[in-house]
């Protein structure tokens, strides 16, 4: 079977710094209506209704949990409309048009220090919820569930280690808005009674260790909160190697975090979070990378939540080729592959990779072990393949496939270039 993809190798042939670009609202957003633990959902508005920015819109389903809906412009609701998002799918959108107002909706509003100073847990995780605070390193779970729970949190961890090639978009947050991220730590510590917090970043990260300690020491003297660098590799940003080499903790997979008294984000999680307490607000842009030798322009940029993939292309100085490329919205190891660029940017999403095709055949297993070896989750990807072919679920579940985070590495050090990510996937739908 021939394949195209990109190779990681690329990654020395591109600049080390990205630049900063700046890029226009565009004309049309598209909020995404289901997302990856939402099957259900409905709307608050209609076709030519007037929505304000920060409005709430509708409400997804979780079965467990509800998530509200926000326009992140000001402007015209449109149609529900198909785009693909970072499921590679296409997913039912809502169209907005973008009227360049800016009107923010009523329920925006600016607390005092003093006033969140006298907040109980459950006004702030009140506010987490109802501004949809969710897991902005990609996982997308709602933030507030983390925190409701009885279980006694010693320690609040911020994930700063941004782990997969290319992406810059966490290293961009925390070098701008380290503030944001600490006060975020600061009231989820508040809520929840918790001494001590842990933000975890990769040790050859200099610039964001010396930032983040700056910050610390000048305004956040009296917050017990320790900033622990941590070694350069990967899946070091999994949260279970963060913890491990953060607290010691060895967490067993499957288990709930708050069973080892322990809550973690990701830090731009954590902006959102005192984004939401402060001022009332959902999440409206991200940090976003766009790289690869198939864009004229690798760049940095900050991104409106629904902004199309064209948008952000053209403000990247447009397609370096013709024809075929590899697009992928996430890291190359977990994010997904895209048929073609009628996608948009959803909140869970934080860069765009593209890449001149190259050409492998993919060749039967030799049976080398290097999948087995490399996976941090201590799975079987062959037999987990075996298992995927023959629609075999009850040997998927003993295999404990559902320990597997979707990674990538079976697939990237595969001697025969099998896909065995795509394998691991269909075998979690067979026990689902």
């Amino acid at each position: 079977m021939i394949r195209k993809t990109n190779q990681i190798k690329t990654l020395e042939e591109l600049p080390k710094s990205l630049p900063t670009v700046q890029i226009t609202v565009p004309e049309k957003v598209y909020i995404t209506l289901m997302e990856m633990r939402t099957r259900k959902y409905t709307l608050s508005v209609v076709e030519g209704d007037y929505v304000k920015i920060g409005q709430i819109i509708g409400e997804r389903d979780g079965g467990y949990f509800t998530q509200p809906i926000f326009s992140t412009v000001s402007g015209t609701v449109g149609k529900v409309i198909k785009k693909f998002t970072y499921t590679g799918k296409k997913t039912e959108c809502l169209e907005i048009i973008n009227d360049f107002k800016e009107e923010y909706a009523e329920r925006v509003l600016e607390r005092t220090d003093e006033a969140i100073s006298k907040l109980s847990k459950a006004e702030i995780i009140e506010i987490i919820k109802e501004n949809g605070v969710k897991g902005l390193g990609g996982g997308g779970f709602p933030s507030y569930v983390k925190m409701d729970t009885d279980k006694p949190i010693d320690v609040i961890i911020l994930n700063g280690v941004e782990c997969e090639p290319y992406l810059t978009a966490d290293y961009q947050a925390i070098t701008k808005d380290a503030y944001q991220m600490f006060k975020g730590l600061e009231y989820v510590m508040q809520a929840m009674g918790t001494k001590r917090g842990i933000i975890g970043v990769k040790r050859t990260k200099h610039a964001l260790l010396k930032a983040l300690t700056e910050v610390k020491e000048s305004d956040f003297k009296d917050l017990n909160c320790d900033i622990i660098p941590v070694s350069n590799y990967y899946p070091q940003g999994w949260e279970i190697e963060l913890i491990k080499n953060t607290t010691g903790i060895k967490v067993k997979p499957g288990t709930l975090l708050s069973e080892y008294g322990i809550i973690e984000y990701n830090v731009t999680t954590a902006a959102a979070i005192y984004q939401a307490i402060k001022f009332n607000l959902p999440v409206l842009n991200r940090y976003f990378t766009v790289t690869g030798d198939a864009i004229n322009n690798p760049c940095e940029m900050t991104v409106r939540v629904g902004t199309p993939i064209p948008h952000i292309v053209e403000a990247a100085g447009g397609y370096s080729i013709d024809g075929d490329k590899v697009m992928v919205l996430g890291g190359p190891m977990m994010g997904s592959n895209l048929m073609m660029d009628d996608a948009i940017v959803s909140i869970t999403v934080s860069s765009l990779l593209l890449f001149k095709p190259q050409e492998y055949k993919e060749e039967p297993c030799v049976r080398c072990g290097s999948c087995v070896y490399s996976c941090p989750a201590n799975l079987q990807p062959v037999q987990l393949m075996y298992a995927a072919k023959t629609k075999d679920g009850d040997a998927a579940k003993a295999l404990n496939i559902q320990n597997c985070i979707e990674c990538g590495l079976c697939s990237y050090v595969c001697t025969s270039k099998i896909h065995l990510t795509d394998f691991m996937r269909k075998a979690k739908k067979l026990v689902k």
